[in-house]
């Protein structure tokens, strides 16, 4: 037997949570179900994310507590959590006692290994909000290209990376007002110590090869920077014991709290923490988007070696969800959060659905509205539900037989799958597994098609043949539903109530029912309405025409930004005047060309950039650096036409060479928008 602890990243606690979101904790759930049906010893601990100034900046704005706002997301997050079926061992958070305590024990071994380091650096400060600020709540000119109104980070017109303190006429996004320049102590890790170690460690096969290439290729080629771990007051978090006026980044307790989250179950258990953390018999794995395997790969190990911890044994790595191909919209009304969701549909739907999208490849995953609905209804209610409401009705006085019928060995056959289903799930490959177990649904079919059990009870002396055919059907249909039980365990539940026999462990599978009786049938899952997805769709879209309260830090961090209503008032132009003319001699010096994006990457480190590769056609490419991530999800991206400057002179940044800039509009940030040559034009084609 295996001792398994299984996490998913921690959802932050400023916002509800999302279909997007739901990705990750359905594919760890659907992992971990199997895990224990398997007769292994797993449990799966998550906490809600607390700290941070977003945090802060929201419970200000509501003019309330930290520990009301965060106490009231809480609930929502594991109620929504719980509507999905998506069962925790344990959920807690990062604002508790057992977390800080981890935070001070690994603090100290940092600390003793002389791996922390103060520096004097400057911060932007927002003298009427009292704060400092970090660069998602700072606006100004890029230093580089003298592009307005673009965020504290990098550029969105040309790229440049920068700190928030290098802007041109820098305004806090949180008042309007201009901040002050100010020095504050802060602490950083020098992770490069452990680089050697974390060299071999993410070339070890804990993490997916496609993000093991990435980690060595953009991360590990070079020395590792060191790691900005604090914050000043006022910030809401942990202050640092040794540092005072001074808390830990969320990003260095955020992990932790999968520890914390640990210490409190085995507190409520009568466990070690030990036996879970600092054992070799444990194995750990994490669940996370492929947004965040920088902190998860580099300096979360980091931490835990230095600490004495235990290491993941596995790291697994999901892309993003769109839908309908394109990233989630409020004004489409496919931003939907999970609890909208809950109220038009059953969670077992999606629950289906995305594991038939998910593999153990790091795949971005798209939601088609339309094919949804057309494959659970096909697979679940017209292939694996139809089995049992075809056949159970008929034997509900007989039972099954007494003993297991010949049926040419469908059974056998069906048995003889459970290993290589298991092996799918337990590689992560949900998607094979799901078309496997369809695979036997369209063997069963054709059987009941057959023998038309509905033709023989018609007639009363065939009554044994009648039994022994909805026996078949029936077992054929238990078997699929076990091997479906991780996926769909209230179709479990339901199916184990007709037989009077729980779906509990994997092996079941292994041996037919017979000689019992069987409860009276009811309908155990209804067909997809598909008025009910658009009733979902429309309520979302009109939901998201007005700001909800979870949205009063992004109102307010949108104080500069000029209004959308305002589009074509002329203020726009005001705030960025058209430029001096130039020749037409001049002009053409910019050669402007139809790109193809062939790929799109996160650029980690980077909050706003995402790594292009342009093609121009042929084997003709460029490598490119857009701050569109705000904007755009990288898998939107693919495959779509832009303009290009095609002749910039390449720019050497720190995250890689830069060959060029795409064509876009916008004020920046969120409010993007990539201008693309009408359908016809090719890459190479030159713009002008």
């Amino acid at each position: 037997m295996r001792q398994l602890l299984v996490t998913s990243a921690l959802p932050y606690a400023n916002g509800p949570i999302h279909l997007g979101h739901l990705v990750e904790y359905l594919q760890t759930d659907l992992w971990v179900r199997f895990q224990k049906m398997r007769g292994h010893r797993a449990i799966y601990v998550c906490a809600d994310d607390t700290h941070g100034t977003a945090i802060m900046i929201r419970a200000r704005a509501e003019g309330r507590s930290e520990a009301s706002l965060i106490a009231e997301m809480s609930e929502a997050h594991q109620r929504d959590f719980a509507g999905f079926g998506i069962e925790f061992d344990h959920y807690g958070s990062t604002h508790s006692e057992a977390c800080r305590a981890v935070c001070h024990e690994i603090w100290a071994a940092l600390r003793k290994a002389d791996m922390v380091v103060e520096e004097e650096i400057d911060q932007l400060f927002d003298t009427e909000q009292g704060t400092y600020l970090a660069d998602r709540f700072v606006r100004g000119t890029c230093p580089k290209c003298g592009s307005h109104d673009q965020p504290g980070d990098n550029c969105g017109s040309c790229g440049a990376a920068y700190s928030p303190v290098d802007l041109v006429d820098p305004v806090s996004t949180l008042s309007g007002t201009r901040p002050e320049l100010r020095r504050a102590t802060h602490l950083f890790v020098r992770i490069e110590r452990m680089h050697e170690f974390l060299a071999g460690w993410t070339q070890s096969g804990t993490v997916p090869p496609e993000c093991a290439n990435y980690l060595k290729n953009y991360f590990l080629n070079e020395p590792l920077r060191d790691w900005d771990v604090s914050r000043p007051a006022p910030y809401f978090g942990f202050e640092i014991p040794d540092s005072p006026g001074n808390y830990w980044y969320v990003w260095f307790d955020a992990p932790i709290g999968y520890i914390g989250a640990t210490a409190e179950w085995c507190q409520c258990q009568g466990e070690t923490l030990d036996d879970w953390w600092k054992s070799e018999k444990t194995e750990i794995h994490h669940f996370i988007g492929k947004d965040i395997q920088y902190f998860h790969t580099l300096f979360w190990p980091a931490m835990l070696k230095t600490a004495g911890f235990r290491l993941p044994t596995q790291v697994h790595i999901h892309g993003f969800l769109t839908v309908d191909g394109e990233k989630m919209s409020k004004s489409r009304g496919t931003f939907l959060r999970a609890s909208k969701y809950l109220e038009h549909l059953d969670p077992e739907y999606l629950r289906y659905y995305y594991a038939t999208k998910l593999s153990s490849r790091v795949e971005d995953l798209d939601l088609n509205l339309a094919e949804f609905v057309a494959r659970v209804n096909s697979d679940l209610v017209g292939k694996v539900v139809n089995l049992a409401s075809r056949t159970a009705k008929f034997v509900e006085t007989l039972g099954l037989s007494a003993e297991y019928p010949e049926d040419g060995g469908l059974f056998v056959h069906f048995a003889e799958r459970g290993e290589e289903i298991a092996e799918a799930y337990e590689n992560g490959d949900f998607g094979k597994a799901m078309r496997m177990i369809m695979e036997l649904a369209d063997q069963a079919n054709p059987y009941v098609e057959e023998k038309a059990p509905w033709a023989l009870r018609k007639d009363a002396a065939r009554s044994r043949e009648l039994q022994d055919v909805c026996t078949v059907a029936l077992n054929l249909f238990r078997t699929l539903v076990i091997y479906l039980a991780p996926v769909l365990p209230e179709l479990a539940r339901k199916t184990g109530e007709l037989f009077d026999n729980p779906i509990v462990r994997w092996d079941q599978a292994k041996t037919p029912l017979t000689g019992r009786p069987i409860a009276r049938f009811s309908h155990m899952m209804q067909r997809v309405d598909p008025a009910k997805v658009e009733s979902m769709v429309r309520e979302s879209r009109e939901e998201g025409s007005a700001p909800s309260p979870s949205e009063a830090e992004t109102a307010a961090a949108g104080a500069s930004h000029p209004s959308p209503t305002a589009a074509d008032s002329g203020e726009v132009l005001a705030a960025n005047p058209i430029a001096p003319q130039i020749t037409i001699d001049e002009f053409l010096k910019i050669d402007l060309r139809v790109a193809r994006i062939l790929a799109a990457d996160e650029v980690p480190e980077a909050k706003k950039l995402v790594r292009l590769t342009l093609g121009l056609g042929g084997t003709e490419t460029r490598n490119v650096f857009a701050g569109i991530k705000a904007a755009y999800a990288p898998a939107d991206l693919v495959g779509r036409l832009v303009v290009m400057v095609a002749n910039l002179a390449p720019r050497q940044m720190k995250f890689g060479l830069s060959e060029g800039m795409i064509v876009a509009a916008g004020p920046g940030g969120d409010d993007l928008y990539l201008l693309s040559p009408d359908e016809g034009a090719v890459p190479g084609q030159r713009v002008g």
